[in-house]
């Protein structure tokens, strides 16, 4: 009997492991014609299978508009005919012991702590109608600091396996919830302070049965990874970091599964099974927020504030690897402060600091192909270029879209304007290009 019962025990196992992988094969062939997570299916910034519109106004090309609640700088997320989204919503209402923003410090930027509470809020909207399928209020919290006039408490986006979704809203916990807006677990994480309190904004990011999220901060940062089903840690790695807000990037290379980290001291590489640091390499500037890309057997690294640093390091690479020949190539002029830089076959595209100034490198060389060349039109530029059918798309902040045509020389092929200011990055799917504004989700897609 006891024998039978171990039998069906274990060809339980089996066939829930073989579930597992059944749906992980799924999601990989799947994610390529959406977008579910921050920077796209290969984290790059390119949609493969998208084809969105080329020109749009207010009034064309336009197939739905979205007012969104709150506010939130985080980016869309798609899987099927499904958007997810973050919002934070004042909610108004008064913390007694918390002190007012008159009577607080002056800080720089004139940033005051909240004293009301906040709701934080996930959202899921139809892709062709742009309804709300659902919303769910993951927690309502006095927030612990405040953040930048440009940031908000809802900057991190969302990440979806295809079967669930993970949020994190940085002080205020991580929370998984089915597609259908079930809420599976919940974390709470310890509160932690940011630089000049500009706020948290790395997104989760999830592989096989981890999601990872980056905390660097000015009093505990740490690298976190959770279980997929639970939330419960699996191994938190601590950093000698201070804040940056880049997300990481999990690169599976040579039969192993790294995470890899952008920040001011050191880019470093983890084993994502265990939490250990495989290498690591000095060389970036101050308040780190571009995300890693991979291009071949290297990842690229950059940040552009108070400075300027690219660096492309092996995937090979052990132990403390600066000024190795380790790293393939350096470059040190006009790369972004806040945009991640977009990696189109072997292109790299980015803009100097935050501005409307491109170049483009050749990814495997890091030698120049466009170098320092005014985007008339585009000025001041939070959000991530992206890309797709050829084209690359650049989103000023006053709600202005330079298209480009890919290649090695600046071709407009277009300049369109929404009367919104766009901070957000966007998301392609299929011939649909998602846009956050400051209070609408515009979905564009050509008649």
């Amino acid at each position: 009997m006891r024998s039978a019962i171990c039998r069906w025990a274990s060809m339980a196992l089996t066939l829930q492991f073989l579930a597992g992988f059944v749906a992980a094969g799924e999601f990989e062939e799947q994610r390529s014609q959406f977008w579910h997570q921050w920077r796209g299916p290969d984290a790059t910034g390119v949609a493969p299978a998208g084809n969105p519109p080329i020109e749009w106004d207010a009034n064309r090309n336009v197939k739905w508009k979205a007012e969104i609640p709150g506010n939130g700088k985080s980016s869309p997320i798609v899987w099927g005919d499904r958007i997810f989204l973050t919002t934070a919503i004042n909610t108004g209402k008064v913390v007694a012991e918390a002190a007012k923003p008159e009577d607080q410090p002056e800080r720089q930027f004139g940033i005051k702590f909240p004293n009301t509470l906040f709701r934080f809020v996930v959202l899921c909207l139809d892709r062709q109608t742009g309804k709300v399928l659902w919303e769910q209020t993951a927690t309502e919290e006095l927030p612990n600091e405040g953040h930048h006039g440009d940031n908000s408490h809802a900057s991190a986006s969302p990440f979806t396996d295809g079967r669930f979704v993970y949020i994190s809203f940085g002080s205020r916990g991580m929370y998984c919830y089915d597609l259908d807006g079930k809420l599976q677990w919940k974390k709470k994480l310890d509160n932690v302070s940011t630089r000049l309190s500009f706020g948290e904004a790395s997104s989760p990011v999830a592989h096989g049965a981890l999601v990872v999220l980056n905390r660097d901060n000015e009093t505990n940062s740490l690298l976190l990874a959770v279980d997929t089903k639970t939330g419960e840690t699996r191994w938190q790695a601590k950093r000698d970091e201070v804040s940056a807000w880049a997300t990481p990037l999990i690169v599976e290379h040579g039969g192993h599964v790294q995470v890899i980290t952008n920040a001011s001291r050191r880019v470093s590489s983890y084993d994502l099974a265990s939490g250990k640091i495989l290498w690591e390499c000095a060389g970036q500037v101050a308040n780190v927020t571009p995300s890693p890309v991979v291009s071949g057997g290297n990842v690229i690294c950059m940040s552009g504030y108070r400075g300027s640093a690219a660096l492309a390091i092996s995937l090979d690479s052990m132990g403390d690897v600066t000024g190795s020949e380790k790293v393939a190539w350096k470059f040190d002029r006009d790369t972004p402060y806040v945009p991640s830089p977009l990696l189109y076959g072997d292109k790299l595209y980015f803009n100097k600091l935050n501005n409307g100034i491109l170049t483009c490198l050749d990814a495997k060389t890091g030698k120049p192909l466009i170098e320092s060349t005014r985007l008339q039109g585009l000025s001041n530029v939070y959000a991530s270029p992206v890309a797709a059918a050829g084209r690359v798309y650049f989103v000023g902040r006053d709600g202005t879209t330079l298209v480009l045509k890919h290649g090695n020389s600046v071709d407009v092929l277009a300049t369109n304007k929404l009367d919104d200011l766009i901070d957000a990055s966007p998301a392609i799917v299929g011939k649909q290009l998602l846009l956050r504004g400051q209070s609408h989700l515009y979905c564009l897609e050509a008649d």
